[in-house]
Order: C-alpha cells, then structure tokens, then sequence
C-alpha cells in the first residue's frame, strides 16, 4: 500500500490514496493552518473507526443479522506533552437492526477487536484501546 502527500503551502497537503482518493489535511489556524482539511490524527482515529466499523457490520450480515444501521464514535485522548500521542481510544458502535442478538453484536465487536481490524490491533500495541456497542430497535418497525 502506498499513499502520497503534496504540499499545498503552510501546513495544507494533498493527500492521494492508491486507490486514487483525494483528501486535503491542513492544520488549525492557531498551528500555522487555514483549517481547510482533516488533521492527520484526525484521519488515523476516523481510519482505525472505519475499520473495526467495516468488520462490525460485514460480521453482523455474515451471521444474517438484520441489521438496518451502524454508526460509531471513537473518543481518543492525547498525552499532555510532545509528541502528543494517543494514550487512549474508546471506540462505540450502535447497530440498529431488527430483533438483534445482543450476543451477535457482542462477538462482531469482539472479533473486530481481537482478529479483524487491522487498525485497532497495531496501535493497541501503544495505546489504551477499549469498545462499547449498544443495540437498537429501529425507530419505524416497517
């Protein structure tokens, strides 16, 4: 896999997946930014949440939950000082479907956790990296 980053100027790149995705990453204004993009950080916590989010639900269709819905939140903090690494991430999914297993949904997060997400496994390697999932019933039972 390789990825590419073109400055733009200040602290603004453009960045260009293999896959041939744009992305523009720029800083805030108080680091030197215009505040045009995502941050970096920014981009690794929404890829590792993308990740454990892509094995939750194809988990979830595999054991033919009728799952209608998933959005997840990852909450990371930084250490106070230079470099500002993460030194925890929460990661919590709610999975709306019909007459879901709570155990299902339980064993998706889990296996994402422990076997699947690529992401999540190499920075727990460094980092504090916990899950929370919470089920519902669809709002329009149709």
């Amino acid at each position: 896999m390789q990825v590419t980053a073109q400055w733009v100027n200040g602290v603004c790149f453009l960045g260009q997946t293999e896959s041939g995705h744009s992305i523009v990453l720029d800083g805030a204004i108080e680091g030197g930014g215009q505040n045009r993009g995502a941050r970096p950080l920014e981009l690794l916590l929404l890829g590792t949440l993308g990740c454990s989010s892509y094995d939750v639900v194809t988990i979830l269709q595999k054991q033919r939950q009728k799952i209608v819905d998933c959005y997840a939140t990852a909450t990371a903090k930084r250490a106070d000082t230079i470099p500002k690494v993460f030194t925890d991430i929460h990661l919590h999914f709610v999975v709306i479907g019909q007459d879901l297993s709570e155990t299902s949904v339980a064993k998706a997060v889990e296996l994402s956790a422990q076997k699947y997400c690529s992401a999540s496994i190499m920075l727990s390697k460094a980092v504090n990296i916990t899950h929370s999932f919470e089920v519902k019933e669809p709002e329009n039972n149709k």
